[in-house]
């Protein structure tokens, strides 16, 4: 964190460590929120939006990737998964009182439509995984485990207006026993770790979980859009942010 360029608003624990299934060559996904100054966002100068910093030591592979305050802030109102589940994370590495301030906004911005955000990576996952399939190594376990949370964690953020990433807490819903067992592989295993059984063992299930994410939105209590009321509140928080009101030492 202190290598950074910028104050950071949070940084959190993303990826297979979140989800619940990192192998012993996981890297650490961090993600967060960094602010730029005034002088970057004011004047003709435009400060990076996006920051990465990746660092391996021969033991840990750490790789941490920010967004300026503002950037999040709008990828936040536009039904994006990722940004909710990196500002939602429990796995905290640094926080703030601005942190604090956003995650308290964050119910409203769900809407039906973060739906579209899980569909579409669910599907692209089992694309990956019918590619792998035909070649010598087969598919792997990592994105099928990618398909099953995605769908899953779409269909508990419609059903109950939560967002949980990790797929063991999950799948204590779904209940489906070869999820548990891959999980085991893959923590066991590593990043590329081949799939136990042929990719069509695991097709029905995934398509009754698709089917049922394909309807959630017309079911669910979630809005149709984030009240302007709440956007407004996404708005002044990078103002906060900006102008220092909102404190960004450690909690």
């Amino acid at each position: 964190m202190r290598e950074h360029a910028f104050p950071l608003v949070f940084a959190t624990v993303s990826g297979a460590h979140l989800y619940g299934f990192p192998s012993a060559d996981s890297d650490w996904d961090l993600r967060g929120v960094h602010v730029l100054p005034l002088a970057d966002v004011l004047g003709l100068r435009e400060g990076p939006g996006t920051l990465s910093l990746e660092r391996d030591d021969g033991t840990v592979e750490l790789d941490l990737v920010t967004h300026d305050a503002h950037k999040f802030a709008g990828l936040l109102l536009k039904r994006n998964g990722y940004v909710l589940e990196q500002l939602l994370s429990p796995l905290v590495v640094h926080s703030s009182a601005a942190h604090a301030a956003l995650v308290a906004l964050s119910p409203g911005v769900l809407t039906r439509h973060h739906a579209a955000h899980y569909l579409g990576f669910t599907v692209n996952q089992w694309r990956l995984l019918e590619k792998e399939a035909p070649t010598a190594q087969g598919a792997r376990v990592k994105p099928l485990l990618y398909a099953f949370r995605t769908v899953l964690t779409g269909l508990h953020l419609l059903r109950t207006g939560q967002v949980e990433a990790n797929l063991g807490v999950l799948n204590a819903g779904a209940r489906l026993p070869f999820l548990e067992d891959l999980m085991a592989l893959k923590r066991s295993g590593r990043e590329a770790e081949p799939l136990p059984e042929p990719l069509d063992t695991y097709r029905a299930a995934h398509l009754r979980l698709l089917a049922a994410l394909e309807d959630a939105p017309h079911t669910t209590r979630l809005p149709g859009a984030v009240p302007a009321g709440v956007q407004r509140a996404v708005s002044d928080w990078v103002v906060q942010v900006r102008l220092g009101t909102l404190p960004l030492t450690a909690r």
